[in-house]
């Protein structure tokens, strides 16, 4: 069984055999606050503009007031919003890559063939809303790698374990193929020269 989710990721990360087959980025409900938070925000700085009562201190206050909302925007709702963008889970036919930051990036590439165990846990919240954290060992890594708000982190999971019996499969497949042709080789009596 293969996946093609056909989305775009920069191509010259991929080896040549490579391909995705799954990105994703951290469930859409990490965005949900900040979104509420833009209403709020956008409602309580035009009211507060509006309700400013006239006077020479009116085009001054109205100024202070969008400043701040803007500043609060930024932080609030701007950066987590360019977080979640630029953080990328992407499963390919080789590895699981991990690409976050806004400004200067960090990424981690953990290849299927080192990949011991994956696992996934849900709390009941996470359960409602289909997300969860997944869990990576790999052999040699150090520490798990703990991936928070995956979206459907349990097709995730079967998806990445189904990834590493199929990369087991093909490399056993390759290994006995390569070791058969050299066992022909060694086992063909020498052609007669015809003099």
């Amino acid at each position: 069984m293969r996946h093609a989710d056909r989305v775009a990721f920069p191509e010259n990360l991929l080896a040549g055999d490579e391909r995705v087959v799954k990105h994703l980025h951290p469930h859409w409900l990490t965005v949900f606050v900040p979104a509420v938070l833009f209403i709020l925000v956008v409602g309580i700085s035009s009211f507060l503009v509006a309700v400013i009562p006239e006077g020479e201190a009116q085009d001054i206050l109205r100024i202070v007031v969008l400043a701040l909302a803007v500043i609060v925007l930024i932080l609030l709702v701007v950066i987590p919003v360019l977080r979640w963008r630029t953080t990328h889970y992407v499963i390919t036919t080789h590895r699981v890559m991990v690409r976050s930051g806004i400004l200067s990036r960090h990424g981690k590439d953990i290849g299927l063939t080192r990949i011991t165990d994956v696992s996934y846990a849900q709390s009941l919240w996470d359960r409602i809303i289909g997300a969860g954290t997944l869990t990576i060992e790999s052999a040699g890594e150090g520490p798990p790698q703990v991936f928070a708000n995956i979206p459907n982190s349990d097709e995730t999971q079967q998806l990445i374990n189904h990834l590493v019996e199929e990369d087991e499969q093909d490399r056993a497949r390759d290994s006995a193929q390569y070791l058969g042709e050299a066992y022909r080789d060694r086992e063909d009596p020498p052609t007669p020269r015809a003099d």
